[in-house]
């Protein structure tokens, strides 16, 4: 049996092992140690490629800006600071048809880009939207969908833990990948607004009860007034912060890790401003930041060695010969590349994908010609689309776990969220064929 053949054997059985209920970190390490063993018939060499990748994840700089966005997310979520960005958007998109859906779409992107982090992004919109879009007349799934569907922005609108990881993975610039999903996270965003104020439009009984269709010839317009000088005041922190952490990257006067810092140290500011922190809840942010961080740590280090297994066994070489002969072309193996993403979507979690996948795709996509950014840009906004869709769907779990309401069924959320999963479709579509799109 050849060496490539022992890999692909290998990487059915990561499939197997994951799908069994075997943890994405656990069964990484199994294969790859496995795999190494088998292949180069050395157990001390397994040992040695084990160890080093260990180290190298370790003493990473990179991963020191993973822990710094999320107590930056955590700190965020818990000063409010969210429920006064709707409160802002609510005031301003009072008289536009679907605008509280709109006001949601905006608040998350704004949200977004202080977070990173989509399932936070969940949990905070559907205590503060959905109740205040139901009261307005809104279908419940409609609102609990558009929270779920716009809180896929933080995971591509900088800074996004998604993009760490695939810039890790991927061994390319976390800055550049930053940059890069600017302009298609404004793209999806217009999307969603495109979608919420022509089904308010063409198809109201999409997002209106019935009881606000017979009662009113139009649709609600919750009446919202707010001052110049209230609007500042709560806005004032998350453009304090956006001008801190993406005003800095971007201008490169910050690397990622410093921007994470100064985010983080920005947002434990404001939470003591607003008094928002006790002992209570800054352990609980200090453990969940712990948690998250070391569990991605993990789950990178045993991708790097998966990584290493995977060379060793030459399955990046042998698929890319294989896609060069086939006839398929860059834009062939693209297209199969992107269907596996989404099919892999209905059943794992966007990290394990991005995990088991990159490491095998990314030299192939480089090999073909793809700059890496912008493959890496194509990858995340495929992994999102598994974020809404069965049976899996975290942010639809996430959003109905938060949500606590029997009468709206996850059946109905995952209904109220399909039209921004075509959006997202279409955005896909138009980043793979418009490269320049991508300011990487």
């Amino acid at each position: 049996m050849t060496d490539i053949s022992i890999g692909f054997m290998l990487i059915a059985a990561l499939f197997i092992l994951v799908l069994i209920g075997m943890r994405i970190a656990v069964a990484l390490m199994v294969v790859a140690f496995v795999g190494v063993w088998i292949i180069r018939d050395n157990f001390d060499l397994a040992m040695k490629l084990m160890s080093i990748a260990t180290y190298n994840g370790v003493a990473n700089y990179l991963f020191a800006t993973i822990p710094l966005f999320v107590l930056m997310g955590h700190l965020v979520s818990i000063s409010n600071v969210g429920k006064d960005t709707f409160d802002v958007a609510e005031a301003l998109l009072r008289k536009v048809l679907g605008g509280l859906g709109v006001a949601t779409v905006a608040a998350n992107a704004i949200f977004a880009a202080v977070t990173g982090v989509s399932i936070a992004s969940a949990a905070v919109f559907t205590k503060v939207a959905v109740p205040e879009m139901t009261r307005h007349g809104y279908k419940p799934s409609f609102a609990a969908g558009t929270v779920a569907g716009s809180s896929v922005l933080g995971m591509l609108i900088p800074p996004s833990l998604l993009l760490i990881i695939y810039g890790v993975l991927a061994e390319v610039s976390i800055g550049r990948m930053f940059i890069a999903g600017l302009i298609p996270g404004a793209l999806l965003a217009l999307g969603f607004v495109m979608v919420i104020v022509g089904s308010a439009r063409f198809a109201p009984s999409f997002v209106f009860t019935k009881e606000t269709l017979a009662k009113r010839a139009a649709p609600p317009v919750p009446q919202v007034t707010m001052g110049k000088a209230e609007m500042v005041r709560k806005l004032a922190p998350i453009i304090l912060l956006v001008i801190f952490v993406l005003g800095g990257l971007y201008s490169g006067f910050f690397t990622p890790t410093e921007a994470g810092g100064v985010g983080a140290f920005a947002a434990l500011v404001i939470a003591v401003l607003r008094k928002s922190l006790n002992l209570q809840k800054t352990w609980a942010v200090m453990t969940q930041t712990g948690s998250i961080s070391v569990g991605i740590l993990v789950l990178l280090v045993a991708a790097g060695f998966y990584g290493q297994m995977l060379a060793v066994a030459g399955i990046p070489s042998a698929i890319g010969d294989l896609v060069r002969g086939s006839g398929f072309g860059a834009y062939g193996f693209l297209f199969i590349y992107v269907i596996l993403v989404l099919v892999l979507g209905m059943i794992l979690d966007s990290t394990s994908i991005l995990l088991i996948l990159v490491p095998i795709a990314a030299p192939i996509a480089q090999g073909l010609g793809f700059d890496l950014i912008h493959f890496g840009i194509i990858s995340v906004i495929a992994v999102e689309v598994g974020l809404l869709t069965p049976p899996f769907g975290i942010s639809i779990f996430t959003v109905h776990a938060t949500l606590g309401d029997k009468d709206t069924t996850l059946e109905s959320i995952f209904g109220g969220a399909l039209p921004y999963v075509g959006v997202m479709l279409g955005v896909l579509v138009l980043i793979a064929a418009f490269p320049w799109l991508v300011m990487g």
